[in-house]
């Protein structure tokens, strides 16, 4: 049997989620998997890859825009093969305490293909983020790194284990 080659692509804002997606990446590497990690603006063709992990930082309950036409100009090879999706934005310890479904724009964002699995990391706000509604949260001291990596990394097994069967 061939490796298995899996894209972990995102929309990050200020990197948080992008740190999530390069942990989930070297996860399957770990794994035995061919993964990597790149930003979903950048990605035009999927037949290189046999699985996807599509992943947004979380704005307003919505994805961020490159995740969100990521899904929207990918939807037909993304029904071809399996796919995994996460959001990362909750800036409290919220998303390691429970299970947070997808937001409803986020559900709209995935229903063009089957998504066989998502989760909601916790989210990161940088002291000098991008964006004056951040910059504002931060001045608020609201900056904090809430992304649980044990979490990242055991849901990065599991979907290492479902590829491998």
């Amino acid at each position: 049997m061939t490796e298995q080659r899996v894209l972990v692509a995102y929309g990050s804002r200020n990197g948080g989620t992008a740190g999530i997606a390069e942990e989930i990446a070297a996860t399957l590497g770990k794994d035995g998997l061919s993964a990597e990690a790149r930003p979903a603006a950048d990605v035009a063709d999927l037949s290189a890859y046999d699985a996807v992990v599509l992943g947004g930082g979380l704005y307003a309950g919505r994805w961020h825009r490159d995740a969100r036409r990521f899904a929207r100009r990918l939807r037909t090879p993304l029904r071809q093969r399996p796919v995994w999706c996460f959001s990362s934005g909750p800036l409290d310890a919220t998303a390691t305490e429970k299970d947070i479904p997808p937001t409803r724009a986020v559900q709209r964002d995935t229903s063009r293909f089957e998504v066989r699995g998502h989760i909601t990391f916790g989210g990161r706000l940088d002291p000098s983020p991008q964006g004056w509604l951040a910059r504002s949260m931060a001045k608020r001291g609201m900056a904090h790194d809430w992304r649980d990596f044990d979490q990242v990394h055991a849901w990065a097994h599991t979907i290492a284990a479902e590829l491998r069967r």
